[in-house]
């Protein structure tokens, strides 16, 4: 299938940002785990290094995942370029709010609460509740979720594409339904969008990667 306006560039980006996005978000699971794991009691926060490295992997997945959905969008057909328009713009959004999130944390946190002031928890802790944590909810389990659902009309021929239209629709409805959490105040059940901001897409860029790989390039780029 020929894709014009997706040119031997976007195919080489989006297949790199792919995998990239593909191996940080694995890298961040296995260091979650091991964070969980040197924990004395469930209860407690995870601490240095696991948490600074955390930080540090959202930091950088998330302009890579904004670079995916140019691919994307560069990839559409015109009558799904709406779609993919929006899904960039939602993934716009989020990144632009969990960079700003995490960088906070990982600078200004500590020096608030090392300051002693009582209210700093309730604006820079990253636990419910708190104004950084809600943030980061509402960039991961909304804006995120609506990128990923409007990005899945985009890919709907061949094996491949439908396994990544599946995937993101997986990924975008586990994602909305984190949201549950917030209304119940049970972050237990918030747990649910990790799988699908965290999980699910681990699968999803890499099988994105292939497809990018895989397309032909425009036919001025061929000539």
């Amino acid at each position: 299938m020929l894709h014009e306006g997706f040119t031997g560039q976007h195919r080489t980006i989006g297949r790199i940002a792919s995998f990239a996005a593909s191996s940080l978000l694995l890298t961040y699971g296995i260091t979650l785990v091991f964070g969980f794991l040197s924990l004395r009691s469930p209860s407690d926060p995870i601490g240095d290094p696991y948490f600074s490295i955390l930080e540090l992997l959202i930091i950088v997945t998330a302009p890579l995942m904004v670079i995916v959905m140019v691919a994307v969008h560069a990839y559409a057909s015109p009558d799904t370029k709406i779609y993919s328009l929006a899904s960039l713009a939602f993934m716009t959004i989020m990144a632009g709010i969990t960079c700003s999130v995490h960088f906070v944390i990982l600078t200004v946190s500590r020096q608030v609460e090392a300051a002693g002031f009582p209210w700093g928890s309730l604006f820079f802790s990253f636990r419910w509740l708190s104004v950084v944590y809600t943030l980061d909810i509402l960039a991961w389990d909304f804006f995120f979720a609506l990128s990923m659902l409007f990005a899945a009309p985009v890919f709907k021929i061949g094996r491949l594409e439908k396994i990544v239209r599946i995937l993101m629709i997986l990924s975008g409805v586990l994602s909305l339904a984190g949201l549950i959490g917030v209304p119940l105040a049970n972050m237990n059940l918030r747990n649910i969008g990790i799988l699908g901001y965290a999980g699910v897409s681990i699968v999803l860029f890499l099988v994105l990667g292939i497809v990018f790989g895989r397309a032909r390039q425009a036919a001025e780029e061929i000539r």
